[in-house]
């Protein structure tokens, strides 16, 4: 029962926080109210049984537990007349949660905080994401990373920033943040956490429905769908098969096809910005025998926008599948990302395919040292297997 509750937790956590951030307009609020909803859901549970409806009952049981709450302090007083009336008047019914799910996004991307902030707010409301989670993403340590999720709910507070999507001539103002937060969330999903992979694609549907005419919003829903359609041939047995071994039947062409759908409106927008070019990639990617040399001119392309260094991580792998393992590895010395397991590990695949076997050993070993994740510490150990024990030392 334990594993139900934490299952409806990843998939229900985003939803219910945001119906009572809709309710009550405070984020902190809201949150006490979902976590012992939660809490009270653990207990009964295993003794009562699982509602027919885990997200209404949890949503009840939240909005009950918020309102006793504020009955019970007095200096929130009329922060209780206000619940009860909004207790009264609104209707919390499965079809305002895409909305409100939307609106807290932009509720927490409000340009008066700094984008670092707002990202890092909406994963850790939205996403339901923890502090030390959110903390290892920005590369911080835990307790800076508290801090600033308390500043940036004080300021929404301080500030009145309201709980809904702003009036589109605010959208700019907004968009990079709402897009970052969009797709760090994917990218949570597509390591491992299936759930969130779902919420952000839904989330990027919603946003292509407010904003049709912004090629961006197109670019990210078409690298999502792209990539996510692989997520069934990406493990075997529960062991990790890169893209060049995956069997392509087990692709899901349907979301290929929605993907590219959706390119090509970006295109045709005009867009040609980062989440465009990174779909532009993927579509390749999806092709029977992949441009290698197109793929690395928008790399190229790509870094040129952003100046990203795991950019020119993945160029180099482009350019090693056109001008050979060695021409990637010269421009990899150039990558500065000492403590990123992946830049070792694409360094020890192009030195063993160069046969320079106690090199590519060594940058496996770095890999391995930077890498949590267990399915891809057990991918980095059958390489050096197959690499074989190191020479004997004499």
């Amino acid at each position: 029962m334990v594993t139900t509750v934490e299952h409806v937790f990843r998939e229900e956590w985003g939803r219910v926080l945001a119906t009572m951030v809709g309710f009550l307009g405070d984020i902190d609020l809201a949150e006490e109210a979902a976590q012992d909803a939660f809490a009270v859901a653990a207990e009964r549970w295993p003794r009562d049984g699982v509602p027919t409806s885990p997200r209404a009952w949890l949503i009840t049981t939240a909005r009950n537990r918020a309102v006793d709450r504020i009955r019970r302090d007095r200096a929130l007083a009329r922060a209780s007349q206000v619940a009860v009336r909004h207790q009264s008047e609104a209707q919390l019914s499965a079809s305002s949660f895409p909305d409100e799910r939307l609106e807290l996004i932009f509720t927490c991307c409000h340009p008066a905080l700094a984008l670092d902030a707002q990202v890092a707010l909406t994963l850790r409301t939205l996403g339901g994401l923890s502090t030390d989670e959110i903390a290892r993403a920005f590369l911080v340590p835990e307790p800076t990373m508290a801090q600033r999720l308390v500043r940036a709910k004080r300021k929404i507070k301080a500030a009145g920033i309201p709980f809904r999507v702003p009036s589109p001539d605010l959208f700019p103002d907004r968009l990079a943040a709402v897009l970052a937060v969009v797709y760090l969330i994917f990218n949570e999903g597509y390591g491992g956490r299936d759930e969130f992979a779902g919420e952000a694609i839904w989330l990027g549907r919603a946003l292509a429905e407010v904003l049709p005419e912004e090629p961006e919003v197109r670019g990210l829903l078409a690298m999502m769908l792209l990539h996510d359609s692989r997520r069934g041939a990406r493990f075997t047995n529960g062991e990790l098969v890169l893209l060049a071994d995956q069997d392509r039947t087990r692709w899901d062409t349907r979301q290929i096809t929605a993907g590219r759908s959706q390119l090509d409106q970006a295109l045709r927008l005009g867009g040609r910005g980062p989440y465009v070019l990174q779909a532009a990639i993927a579509a390749l990617h999806a092709d029977d025998h992949p441009d290698w040399a197109q793929i690395a001119l928008l790399y190229a392309e790509l870094g040129q926008l952003t100046g990203s260094a795991v950019v020119e991580l993945n160029r180099a792998i482009a350019v090693a599948e056109v001008d050979g393992p060695r021409a990637g590895l010269r421009i990899l010395d150039h990558v500065d990302l000492r403590d990123f397991r992946y830049l070792h590990s694409a360094r020890a695949d192009l030195l063993r395919r160069l046969g320079e076997t106690d090199q590519a050993r060594h940058a496996y070993h770095e890999a391995l040292a930077l890498t949590e994740d267990q399915t891809e510490r057990r991918f980095i150990e059958r390489r050096l297997t197959e690499l074989g024990p190191p020479p004997a030392r004499r």
